[in-house]
């Protein structure tokens, strides 16, 4: 299984890795453009707070972004969510289906190891980049904070990237659920899945009779602007999202581990 595991890894390093410079060197550069920005901010700021939908869309009527945690917030926040969002889609979409996509099932599943195993390992893949996404993220933000002198919110910031993990591993858990019924990678669906995920908390936060649908989203429990205002979250989006992500789990392997595998 640790074979698998270590070729997987091996296998999925160049694509974390653009990811992973992407996401949070863009994160690191707003970051730093806050130094440039910031004085025309505090003029803007009362502006974008009364816009209405767009203000709640984005959190700007709960957090100033003339403040650092508040263009934090809003600017990479959003960055953040929707990048990992995307990366966890399409790392999990293409985990299992590759084998049958590229033919080459034949030769894992021939080698002497379960399937069980071989799925583990695949799955285990998937949280191991997840979460070093995670941390070289987080701390390419905090050296962003850091190199504009400014205290790092660390709370907060730990608050933001755990739950940004949790709904990576609810969306991987989710794309993997697609990757174990199909044959051929579905990384068009993966992304789609994610961005229709991302809209549909834009959605929640724009028109009020969505607002209580909102928990069913895994954006939900993940908002930077919520949790560097201080806002608590619904215990129940936790909740739902730990559930399917164990749903997706358990169907993935029950799919897989019966599955016939085309040659």
């Amino acid at each position: 299984m640790f074979s698998i595991f270590k070729q997987e890894m091996k296998l999925n390093f160049k694509s974390f890795l653009i990811w992973c410079l992407t996401v949070g060197g863009m994160g690191f550069v707003c970051t730093c453009l806050y130094s440039t920005m910031g004085d025309s901010m505090k003029g803007m700021a009362d502006s974008f707070s009364n816009m209405g939908a767009f203000s709640d869309a984005f959190g700007m009527s709960t957090l100033s972004i003339a403040s650092i945690e508040g263009f934090f917030a809003t600017e990479v926040g959003t960055v953040h969510g929707l990048g990992s969002a995307m990366f966890a889609a399409i790392l999990a979409v293409t985990i299992l289906s590759k084998e049958e996509d590229s033919h080459t099932g034949e030769f894992l599943y021939s080698l002497p190891v379960s399937r069980f195993k071989a799925v583990t390992a695949k799955v285990l893949t998937v949280l191991a980049y997840l979460t070093a996404f995670t941390v070289i993220c987080g701390l390419m933000y905090c050296a962003g904070f850091a190199c504009l002198k400014e205290d790092i919110p660390y709370k907060e910031m730990v608050i933001f990237l755990g739950g940004m993990l949790l709904m990576n591993a609810e969306i991987g858990a989710i794309c993997l659920v697609i990757s174990a019924f199909s044959d051929k990678n579905k990384i068009g669906l993966g992304l789609g899945i994610a961005l229709l995920f991302y809209v549909f908390d834009l959605m929640g936060r724009v028109v009020p009779d969505l607002k209580k649908a909102l928990v069913i989203g895994p954006f939900s429990y993940c908002n930077a602007s919520e949790i560097f205002s201080g806002t608590k979250t619904n215990a129940a989006a936790f909740i739902i999202a730990a559930a399917l992500t164990v749903l997706g789990l358990v169907v993935s392997y029950g799919k897989y581990l019966k599955k016939d595998l085309r040659a």
